[in-house]
């Protein structure tokens, strides 16, 4: 596993900004909610990113596109971290387009916030569990 800094960028192995890496298996739904909540609280888009792509990946059919959205969103944040403003708007939407809806709804409006010149990555609030 390469290491990452926080926004998770490549870094080289033993840099100071790299972060604990998260583990590649999909952990049952409500633990994998928690922990990319915690990361997401901690300013870790990309670590979160990293949790819910393994449980779309693990999902049954009727799950796979909430847990794609989610993870989207978690790009959307990501690029946002990273100053992409574009790419920002543009996965916070495509993941608002299967995300639960009380996730939708923030990606969608923080989307709308980017457009019009927001440059920071507030809080988003996942879900306790995931409903196919």
């Amino acid at each position: 596993m390469r290491a990452r800094d926080a926004l998770g960028r490549p870094v080289p192995e033993g840099d100071p900004s790299a972060v604990e890496p998260v583990g590649e298996q999909a952990l049952p739904a409500g633990q994998a909610l928690a922990l990319a909540q915690r990361l997401l609280d901690a300013g870790r888009a990309f670590s979160a990113h990293e949790v819910l792509e393994a449980s779309w990946k693990a999902a049954p059919a009727g799950e796979r596109a909430c847990w794609q959205g989610l993870a989207q969103v978690c790009v959307g944040l990501t690029h946002l971290q990273r100053g992409n403003f574009v790419g920002a708007a543009r996965l916070l939407r495509r993941g608002a387009a299967t995300a639960p809806a009380e996730v939708a709804a923030q990606a969608i409006a923080l989307a709308e916030q980017v457009d019009g010149g927001r440059t920071d990555a507030p809080a988003l609030r996942l879900p306790a569990s995931v409903r196919s």
